[in-house]
Order: structure tokens, then sequence, then C-alpha cells
């Protein structure tokens, strides 16, 4: 007797994705959580008049602020951020993959950075008193996939660095689960979980644009402050005290975290997307001081995070 077994394939479930817009986004900045705004210290300041100087002092801050929206998906224009979709056409994507089954570990995406709209993060900024201002400008794309086709497309000159084929340099991983490796920054990764793949995606873009003189096609979203303003350092992976992310597509969220976020065992269906598209909003920390003179001496601080 022939008897008939009908192999099942695992499917996770996605969640299917949904637009956002630049009202939204401005919404979700909104956020206690991820804002984290405390106190850090003094600021000394020179303070001169036709009858002398003196010294007087002001609070030093230190809180987050949402610099940019980080898009990752498959094909051209599908940007999720509805108003800026137009930026990616022309871009030839990677083939859609089915939900269902996935017969290949490597994926490839675009990707895009736009400076971040704020708004809700303004009025929460205002209503706690002194506040730092963002070093990126809305609405200003500081990285576009399309625009770098060598380094993005063929991981040229980044895969002959040291990063991209030494194991464990340079890592997204949780208690034995990569997720991902740095290196080289370009759209290909090996990674059969579409939301861990997109999620490395979006930290190579974070990696690339809070530095500068990196071998890439983009803008530099790095100052150097001064004056009573410290700027935050380059994103580094595992640094919750360097930066945070703020998931906004295909579910939006209130609070903030870095990656990996979630156990080894997580299957992150609530965070899968049908189309494959996602966006993240990148939190960094500033610092600074309100300005009491005309000269910045020095400050000394309460707070020191491992940045």
């Amino acid at each position: 007797m022939i008897t008939t077994v009908t192999v099942m394939l695992p499917y996770t479930p996605r969640v299917v994705a949904t637009n956002i817009n630049t009202a939204s986004i401005m919404a979700s900045s909104a956020s206690s959580q991820c804002l984290e705004y405390r106190v850090v210290g003094t600021c000394f300041w020179l303070f001169c008049t036709y009858w002398g100087c003196k010294i007087r002092t002001s609070v030093k801050v230190r809180h987050f602020i949402p610099e940019l929206v980080v898009s990752v998906y498959n094909h051209e224009g599908q940007n999720p951020w509805s108003e800026m979709s137009l930026i990616s056409q022309g871009i030839a994507g990677g083939a859609h993959k089915s939900p269902e089954r996935q017969f290949t570990q490597l994926n490839f995406k675009n990707a895009d950075a736009i400076g971040h709209p704020q708004g809700a993060i303004s009025q929460m900024l205002r209503g706690a008193g002194y506040y730092c201002k963002s070093q990126t400008t809305p609405f200003m794309p500081y990285f576009l996939s399309s625009l770098d086709y060598f380094a993005w497309r063929q991981g040229l000159p980044e895969m002959f660095y040291p990063e991209a084929f030494t194991f464990g340099l340079r890592e997204i991983k949780t208690n034995g689960d990569v997720w991902g490796n740095i290196y080289p920054r370009s759209g290909s990764i090996t990674q059969i979980h579409d939301y861990k793949a997109s999620a490395v995606i979006a930290h190579r873009v974070a990696d690339i644009v809070s530095r500068t003189g990196q071998l890439h096609i983009y803008q530099s979203a790095a100052q150097t402050g001064g004056q009573g303003n410290w700027y935050p350092k380059p994103v580094k992976e595992g640094n919750a005290n360097n930066h945070k992310w703020q998931m906004l597509a295909p579910a939006m969220s209130r609070s903030c975290s870095i990656f990996p976020n979630g156990g080894a065992t997580d299957t992150y269906s609530s965070q899968l997307s049908e189309q494959g598209n996602y966006a993240w909003a990148l939190w960094r920390p500033y610092s600074c001081c309100k300005r009491r003179g005309q000269k910045f001496l020095y400050s000394i601080d309460w707070y020191q995070p491992n940045d």
C-alpha cells in the first residue's frame, strides 16, 4: 500500500505593509521613551560688557532626536514613506520573494535615508525646557542607494575590507543568532529572514551617513559641534547610548530599541512586511547648553554615558 505524505513548508505570517506619510512620521516622534531627556551637567560662559567680564553658568542637557528616516525596500518606487517614494524611481530592484517559500539566503534591498520631519518632538522639547537642535535638515536626502550604484550593488571596494571577511567582526547578533555583518555596506546580505535582513541594511546605511569620508555617494549627517553643542558620535552596533531605532513601517511603534531587538527564538511575525518594505526612525543623542555669554569656557558633567 502506498502512503501519501504531505510536507508543509514553514510559513511565518506577515503584517500587510501600509505606507506611512509625513503626518504620521511627525506624530510618531512624540515618544518620551525614545527622547530620554535629562540634565547631565553645568556649562560655564564668559560674559563681558563695557563694565567688565564675569562667569555665567547654564545647565547642560542630553536627549535623543530623530535624525533620519531610513527606508529599506525591494523595488523601485516602493519607499514606504509615500511623499518620498518618487525619489526611489528608476532603481532596478531585486527579485521579489514569495512570503511562503524562500529557497535562497541571498537578499538584496534598496535603501534611502531622508531627514526626519520631526514635528511632535519639537513640542515635547519646548515643554521640557531647553533643548538641542538636530544637525540634520528635514526632508533632505542623505543617502539614496540608486545613486550609490557600484558600492551598493557591487560591494566595491568594501568587499575587500578586513571587516567584510573576518568572522565575528562588526556583526549584529544576539545569543548566538547572527543577523548579519555590517561590511560590506551594500544592498546584498546573506539572511533568509526578511525583517532581520532589512534591519541590518538599515544599520549599514546609518553606519555610512553618521561618518565622513566614506567611499560612498552620500551626504554626511555628521558635524563637529562646539560652543556648547555636542553632536552624536558615529553609530555603533550594540550601543543603546549611541543610537536607537523606532519602527515606522509596517507597524508603527511608540518605543525605541537597538538591533537585534528580541531573543534568538523570536519570529518577529508582527514586524514582517508582506511587500518586504520597512522604515525606521534613527534617534541619536545630543548634548547642549543654553548660551549665556560670548565665549564658551568648559562644562562639568554629572552623567557620562558610554557613547
